[in-house]
C-alpha cells in the first residue's frame, strides 16, 4: 500500500503507489490490528500511526488465530474508503471507483503476503459496523465535521496453508477496543464539498451486516506451486507497475502470453484465495493485435460452467469458436465474432483511444441481479472488488511481459449490453480494462518511493 515512485515534471511532483487508483486519488486507507494496538498506515512516511491501545488480556485473543495448520504470529489488516477523495472529481461514479480500488488493494496485499510466505483471507463474519467499531470510524469526537471513512473489509494475515476459522468473536475485540486508549483526530481534506446524495444512499444500502460463524463457509484452496516466497523478480514487478496513459498502436502481443494471463484469472491461486465467493465476473475481450489470434470479440469464462448460460443470453449469431493453446490444449477463451473491434472498444469505453490502441481491451461482465438477490445488497460491493482483483492481476501480468495496462472506470454499459445481446440485469458490465505497448513520457523524471529504500536492479533510477 506504499509508494512505488515519485514522478516530476517541471515544478510539479507527485507520488505513485503500489496499488492502483482511479485518477491516482487513492481513497483506500489501510489499518493494522495487532498485539493490543490499532494502527493506521501512513504511506508517505511508510509508518504506522497508533490510534488505540487496548487491554492486553483481550489482545491475547490473537493467539486463538493459531488453529488448524496456522502457526506463528498473526494480525488483522483492514481497508476503508474516504469516498470524497474520488467524489470531488468524479461525482456519483466515485462510489464504484472506490470499490474497484478496494479490489486492487486486496490483490496488492495478497501478493505482498505471498512474497513473505504468508496467507491473507477476508473474514466474512465481520460486519461493516464491527469494522467501524474496531477502527474507531464511529468515534464522532475524532472526526467531527471532517470527511468520514467507510468500512470495507478486514482480513487475517499469517503463515501457514490451512486457513480455517479466525477463532474469536468480533464483538469481543470491538468491546475491548471501545474501552481502549484512543489518540489522534482526522484531518480535513477540503473546505468546501459538493453533495452527492446518491453516494450516501448506495453506501448505506450496501453496508454488510456480517455472517454468523455457523452460516459461514470457506472454500478450500491451495497455493499455486509457481508462487514462491521472496522472489526478487516479483518484487520488481510490483514496484514498477504503472497505469498506462497511452499506447503505441503498432504494439503486438504473443497469444501464449495472453492465454497465460487469462489463466491467472482462474480462482485456483493467489490472489483468489483471499476471497470466499466463487467467480461471478467473466470477460468480453476486444482483441486487436495478438499474434495467432483473429481480431474480434471474444469471451473468456472464469468458470466454464456458465458457457451454456452465456450462449443463451447473448446474440444467437455468435459463433463461440473455442481457442486452444499452441500445443492444442483447450482454454476457456471463445471467439464470438471475427471483426475489427478497435473503434467499438474505443466507443464503449467513453471514447478513449487507449481502449483502441492497445493489444486488447476488455469488459468485465458480472452475474448481477441474481447474485445480489441471493446474497443481499451488500454483495454489490463485492462484485466491484472482484473486478478490481482481476485488474490487479492483469496489471502485473502486463508488466511481466514488458507491456502495460490501465483500468477504465468510465464506460457505456448499455451499449456493451446491446452489442452482446444481453437484456435485463442478470449480467452487468462493471469495469473496463486495456493493455498495450506504452508510450513513455520522456519529459518526466522518476525516483524511488522512499529515500531510504535500497536501490535494486529493475527499480526506477532516473529520467
Amino acid at each position: 500500500m506504499g509508494l512505488s515512485a515519485w514522478k516530476q515534471y517541471g515544478q510539479s511532483r507527485w507520488a505513485l503507489r503500489v496499488n492502483p487508483s482511479s485518477g491516482n486519488l487513492h481513497p483506500t486507507e489501510a489499518w493494522i490490528v495487532h498485539d493490543g494496538r490499532v494502527c493506521h498506515y501512513a504511506p508517505k512516511e511508510h509508518a504506522l500511526e497508533e490510534r488505540c491501545t487496548f487491554p492486553s488480556p483481550v489482545a491475547r485473543t490473537f493467539e486463538a488465530l493459531a488453529t488448524g495448520d496456522w502457526v506463528g504470529d498473526h494480525f488483522l489488516v483492514a481497508l476503508t474508503s474516504i469516498i470524497w477523495r474520488e467524489a470531488w472529481k468524479y461525482g456519483e461514479r466515485a462510489f464504484r471507483y472506490c470499490q474497484h480500488d478496494v479490489g486492487h488493494a486486496i490483490g496488492a496485499l495478497r501478493f505482498a503476503a505471498a512474497l513473505l510466505g504468508w496467507r491473507l483471507q477476508l473474514l466474512p463474519d465481520w460486519s461493516d459496523a464491527q469494522i467501524a467499531g474496531l477502527l474507531g470510524l464511529d468515534r464522532d469526537q475524532d472526526y467531527g465535521d471532517v470527511e468520514r471513512e467507510e468500512p470495507e473489509c478486514v482480513a487475517v494475515v499469517g503463515p501457514g496453508f490451512g486457513i480455517r476459522d479466525s477463532g474469536f468473536d468480533p464483538e469481543t475485540l470491538v468491546a475491548a477496543v471501545r474501552t481502549g486508549l484512543w489518540s489522534g483526530h482526522a484531518n480535513r481534506l477540503s473546505a468546501d464539498h459538493v453533495k452527492w446524495p446518491v453516494i450516501d444512499d448506495v453506501a448505506e444500502a450496501t453496508r454488510y451486516p456480517g455472517q454468523t460463524l455457523a452460516s459461514r463457509t470457506f472454500e478450500s484452496r491451495t497455493l499455486n506451486p509457481e508462487s514462491r516466497p521472496r522472489d526478487p523478480k516479483a518484487r520488481d514487478i510490483l514496484l514498477q507497475r504503472r497505469s498506462a496513459l497511452s499506447f503505441d498502436p503498432r504494439g503486438v502481443l504473443r497469444s501464449e502470453d495472453v492465454l497465460r494471463m487469462l489463466e491467472r484469472l482462474n480462482p485456483s491461486s493467489p490472489p483468489w484465495d483471499a476471497i470466499h465467493w466463487p467467480a461471478h465476473v467473466h470477460l468480453v475481450l476486444f482483441i486487436h493485435r495478438v499474434q495467432d489470434l483473429t481480431p474480434g470479440i471474444y469471451a473468456y469464462l472464469r468458470d466454464v460452467a456458465v458457457l451454456a448460460e452465456w450462449k443463451a443470453a447473448m446474440r444467437p449469431e455468435f459463433i463461440w469458436e473455442p481457442v486452444n493453446t499452441p500445443t492444442g490444449e483447450p482454454t476457456n477463451l471463445f471467439l464470438l465474432v471475427p471483426i475489427d473491434a478497435q473503434r467499438t472498444a474505443n466507443r464503449v469505453s467513453c471514447d478513449q483511444d487507449i481502449a483502441e490502441d492497445g493489444f486488447l481491451a476488455l469488459a468485465m461482465i458480472a452475474r448481477f441481479e441474481g447474485s445480489i438477490r441471493e446474497s443481499g445488497e451488500w454483495f454489490y460491493r463485492r462484485l466491484f472488488w472482484e473486478c478490481g482483483l482481476i485488474g490487479q492481476v492483469l496489471y502485473l501480468e502486463a508488466e511481466a511481459v514488458g507491456a502495460r495496462s490501465t483500468g477504465i472506470g468510465c464506460y457505456y454499459d448499455e451499449p456493451v449490453h446491446e452489442l452482446l445481446g444481453l437484456s435485463g440485469y442478470q449480467w452487468q458490465d462493471l469495469y473496463h480494462f486495456s493493455m498495450g505497448l506504452p508510450i513513455e513520457d520522456t519529459r518526466l523524471t522518476s525516483e524511488r518511493g522512499y529515500e531510504w529504500e535500497e536501490r535494486e536492479p529493475g527499480s526506477d533510477d532516473g529520467s
